[in-house]
């Protein structure tokens, strides 16, 4: 059949329709309540899964990391000898590449420092918000990270802080995600900045490192990150970043967990929990991601089926009602694929007006959504695919009601009615 033939048809299946208005009217508005929940939630798996998915800039195929709580009753000065007399021991340990001590590592859940950074000492806005890694010369290398711009750390400006001490540092490491968020015209190597205790310059860029925080509430900010030279004397413990040279670690892991306890008078490492390896924080901080883009492609899925199964009942209900007037269609000279043609032009009718409301529904639910989580706004092309879907959807649901009506004789349709 021509397509102006096809489009003849429009004027009497919309006549139909209204007089079916409250069945109609329901396949519309499942279509587009299906249509606006399931773009949304495409987009939020979307949206995790990329979030998941990011390297942290580290060579964590070769990371671990021991989490070291320091015994009761040390003051600053014997923590500062333990630490420097663990660092030096685990270097030691056969198979390991590097070591160095921190507060925080990659995806660990918590426990960074963060830091506002200004652009000038009277800055009044809201000062750039960063993740701090305590760090020596030994992080960059430690760590696997590539610095692109810049110098390292040198051993002199280490500084040894306390909980409460003040941060006052010779010069700090920063990403180039952070980098370019302050100074988005130029290079910021070079360039001074301004910690809550007075100015810094940035001596070094990092290409690339993920924040310690891996859920969500802090997406925005999970590659800005900087390095600080410091060691910390926090008296509830720190943890200890080894890189190994090889992917097999539980001999180094074991190595260096024997090395630290044989001075274990002085500190305690949990059995089960206090050695990690980066793929294993990966799993962990991202398990929450996981969860919810599991859980939305099932709600996804239900709601296509749902949706399907209203069409093809509504379908079927509508050729039963319609057996007599398909029976003198086919007696006057209807084929089967006319038929065919009919219900599946009806039920494009009906999708694309659920199609057209659930398009805006979707991009108001997604505004909602956005001032509530921190999301970015849906691009076009994901209530776009939604539609395709939905419409291909509506076109397999009514083929099986559609091909039954066609195979019935004219004779046996209008007896039958």
């Amino acid at each position: 059949m021509a397509f102006p033939n096809i489009l003849m048809q429009f004027r009497p299946i919309v006549a139909a329709l209204t007089r079916h208005k409250v069945a109609t009217l329901l396949i519309v508005l499942q279509v587009a309540l299906t249509l606006a929940a399931a773009s949304n939630a495409l987009f939020i798996v979307a949206t995790r899964v990329v979030h998941l998915s990011r390297p942290t800039g580290t060579d964590e195929s070769h990371l671990f990391v021991i989490r070291n709580h320091w015994k009761s009753g040390q003051n600053a000065t014997q923590i500062d000898a333990n630490l420097r007399a663990d660092i030096a021991a685990l270097r030691s340990v056969p198979g390991v590449h590097n070591a160095f001590s921190s507060e925080a590592f990659p995806l660990e859940g918590g426990g960074a420092l963060a830091l506002g950074l200004k652009l000038t000492a009277e800055q009044k806005t809201r000062p750039k918000l960063s993740l701090v890694y305590f760090a020596d010369e030994h992080a960059i290398d430690t760590l696997g990270v590539s610095l692109v711009e810049g110098r390292n750390f040198r051993a002199d400006e280490i500084a040894a802080l306390g909980r409460y001490d003040k941060v006052a540092p010779p010069g700090i490491i920063v990403t180039r995600s952070l980098a370019q968020k302050l100074f988005p015209e130029g290079s910021a190597l070079g360039k001074t900045v301004y910690l809550p205790t007075g100015p810094v310059p940035i001596i070094g860029v990092l290409a690339s490192l993920q924040g310690a925080y891996a859920g969500s509430t802090t997406r925005s900010i999970d590659e800005d990150s900087m390095l600080l030279p410091a060691r910390s004397l926090d008296p509830d413990g720190v943890v200890y970043l080894v890189r190994t040279d090889g992917t097999s670690m539980t001999t180094v892991i074991d190595a260096a967990r024997n090395v630290l306890q044989e001075r274990g008078g002085i500190r305690r490492i949990d059995p089960t929990e206090g050695v990690i390896t980066l793929a294993q924080a990966r799993d962990d901080g991202y398990a929450a991601d996981r969860s919810v883009a599991l859980l939305m492609s099932v709600v996804c899925g239900l709601l296509l089926l749902a949706t399907a199964g209203g069409i093809v009942g509504l379908s079927s209900f509508w050729v039963s009602q319609r057996r007599r007037q398909i029976g003198i269609r086919r007696s006057l000279g209807a084929t089967r694929g006319d038929i065919l043609r009919y219900f599946h032009i009806e039920n494009f009718v009906i999708v694309s007006g659920g199609v057209a409301l659930g398009g805006v529904l979707a991009f108001v639910a997604n505004l909602c959504l956005m001032s509530v989580y921190e999301l970015p706004a849906m691009p076009l092309y994901v209530p776009l695919g939604a539609a395709l879907t939905l419409w291909l959807l509506g076109q397999l649901a009514v083929w099986g009601p559609a091909r039954h009506a066609a195979k019935v004789p004219p004779v046996v349709a209008i007896r039958t009615a």
